[in-house]
């Protein structure tokens, strides 16, 4: 379990503060060594798949509770402690201050805040899932009202978020094709 009184690094700071991998605001599911499987099911998390290659879990980690608290544990998984986004990159090489990071962070958690209050209400609590789901409804319309097209401009620019500070793609391959 991660102390709250114990002194995190910079990277780490980041990480558990961010959460955007273990919300599942960026992926759907983290994989899993073999090794790791018992005792990630002991942590109470629901493994998914059943070949040893193809195995993981869902995201949002039932653990997130606004913070990791298994961080700085031996049970933290393997995909969890290598997965470096770019923005990590950058406050790990120093190129970028945690502060400046922790502010971007801030940004698209506010972009997500909104963008989550437009979504229409579903019983799937994948914020991603929702928000592809939703955009690919949009594309199927004949007209869209203004509400709608400010929707597509907000979700653009998240996802724009998403590649520039974070380095994530493929989330909705129509939208990053514009960049």
């Amino acid at each position: 379990m991660t102390d709250t009184n114990e002194i995190l690094s910079p990277a780490d700071t980041l990480c558990v503060t961010c959460g955007l991998c273990c919300t599942g605001h960026l992926f759907l599911w983290a994989k899993l060594k073999s090794v790791e499987v018992q005792t990630v099911r002991g942590l109470g998390l629901n493994v998914l798949g059943v070949e040893p290659e193809n195995r993981g879990f869902g995201l949002p980690c039932p653990l997130w509770a606004g913070k990791c608290p298994i961080h700085t544990s031996p049970d933290y998984p393997h995909a969890c402690r290598t997965y470096k986004c770019k923005l990590l990159k950058q406050v790990i090489d120093e190129s970028t201050p945690l502060s400046e990071a922790l502010d971007i962070i801030e940004q698209i958690k506010d972009r997500i805040k909104e963008l989550k209050t437009l979504l229409p209400a579903s019983p799937n609590n994948n914020f991603r899932e929702r928000l592809v789901a939703h955009l690919e409804h949009l594309d199927e319309l004949s007209t869209l009202g203004d509400s709608d097209r400010q929707f597509q401009q907000k979700a653009a620019e998240l996802l724009s978020f998403y590649r520039k500070q974070l380095g994530v793609k493929g989330l909705f391959e129509r939208l990053e094709e514009d960049d």
